[in-house]
């Protein structure tokens, strides 16, 4: 990735970080508070040791014995955990580096690559127990999927718990629009779209009669979230001129820098972290696009588990260079979390205490995503990017097991 785009991605991380700094008290139920999060600060506690619960035996009576000790135990010796991810790529290398974590604290953990799943059936599956664990939670959107029955009658949120940790009020999403059009037609918000005609049949290409909002995959949370947008509007009136288009993600993106290349309007839903955005460049190429409302927990079209749709108080903290104003996304900046079986954090506290304390850089696993994407697609080289963030933060990560096991 060239310098630009680092600079680009540097400034728009920047501003989520600075949500985190503010936080919002509607977040604590997702099990933390924004603040630091966002970086890898945590100091190592007072004693060095990271192996749990063992005595210090201090000098040995015998000077030969250190030849004969066996290395000291790991939190995890013996312990099998199965993990899923996400089936978007940009969830990949935070997955991966959660599960190289584990593994040098001594678990035993299956490839998340293995089971990729949308969060429609990953939460049942965790709840299910196919999987322990997944480090892709969106919340508040994703706890629509803890709303979910099983066979048994009880919900996943019975069996399911966000973890604190990862990226606090740090995933920022919302529509993006393309740049010139949005500047030659003066658009401030997707409502103004919506009362005019002569702008939303631009974005009708099929002649149905509706505006299509690109949006998401059917298996993700986003698709709901979105409709529940349309059928809420700006709280009393609806954006009832127009319609998510549901597909593969990376489809609905190639036809959107399609539009975006030929100077055609287009509006796309999207997200940060994620490499989209050094294609479709904020400021550059496009912008994001502002609504006149923020979704409540209303749940307009009575969803399963919609009333966690709500969208707290949306983002603002974009300028003009890069949003249309005044800017408001609409969408919280998202908490990225680890979600795990409720038992298993109970039946091995290490994990309860762990997951907390891994806060990464947003900005690193930006850069990495990147990379990811200039690579081969493999999990090979996610495996490769992963463990060089490993070993540029061995202290950290140290740090991290150590403070775990220390309880």
């Amino acid at each position: 990735m060239n310098r630009s785009w680092r600079l680009f991605l540097s400034l728009l991380l920047g501003f989520s970080l600075i949500a985190a700094a503010c936080g919002s008290d509607d977040s604590d139920d997702a099990g933390g508070s924004g603040g630091d999060s966002a970086t890898a600060t945590t100091e190592a506690p007072d004693s060095g040791d990271a192996d749990s619960g063992s005595s210090d035996s201090g000098d040995s009576d015998s000077g030969d014995s250190d030849e004969a000790a066996a290395p000291a135990a790991l939190p995890g010796d013996g312990v099998s955990l199965t993990m899923c991810r996400a089936n978007w790529a940009s969830g990949y290398i935070q997955a991966e580096i959660v599960r190289q974590i584990l593994q040098k604290a001594g678990f035993e953990v299956s490839d998340p690559s293995v089971i990729e799943l949308g969060p429609s059936n990953a939460y049942t599956a965790m709840a299910e127990g196919s999987c322990d664990f997944w480090a892709n939670s969106w919340y508040p959107g994703h706890f629509s999927w803890f709303e979910n029955q099983l066979t048994d009658g009880s919900l996943v949120g019975d069996h399911v718990e966000a973890v604190p940790g990862l990226f606090q009020d740090s995933g920022v999403q919302g529509f993006l629009v393309t740049k010139t059009w949005a500047e030659d037609n003066n658009i401030s918000t997707i409502d103004q779209i919506n009362r005019d005609e002569s702008l939303w049949s631009q974005l009708d290409s099929d002649g149905d009669g509706k505006a299509e909002i690109l949006g998401c995959p059917e298996s993700w949370t986003c698709d709901d979230i979105i409709e529940n947008q349309i059928a809420f509007g700006n709280g009393t009136e609806p954006w009832d001129n127009f319609v998510e288009t549901k597909a593969e993600y990376d489809a609905l993106f190639a036809e959107m820098v399609n539009r975006v290349n030929a100077g055609e309007p287009g509006i796309l839903y999207t997200w940060s972290p994620a490499s989209y955005l050094t294609v479709l460049v904020p400021g550059d190429n496009v912008l994001w696009l502002s609504v006149e409302g923020v979704l409540d927990d209303s749940n307009p079209l009575g969803k399963e588990g919609g009333e966690n749709h709500q969208q707290e108080e949306g983002f603002t903290d974009f300028g003009a260079d890069m949003c249309t104003q005044p800017c408001q996304l609409g969408w919280s900046a998202a908490d990225i979390q680890v979600s795990a079986r409720t038992d298993m954090l109970d039946g091995t506290p290490f994990l309860r205490n762990l997951f907390p304390l891994i806060k990464p850089s947003i900005l690193d696993i930006s850069f990495l995503q990147v990379d990811q994407t200039d690579g081969d697609g493999s999990q090979a080289h996610v495996a490769q990017l992963a463990s060089g963030w490993m070993a540029d933060n061995a202290d950290t990560v140290d740090a991290w097991i150590a403070e775990a096991a220390a309880g």
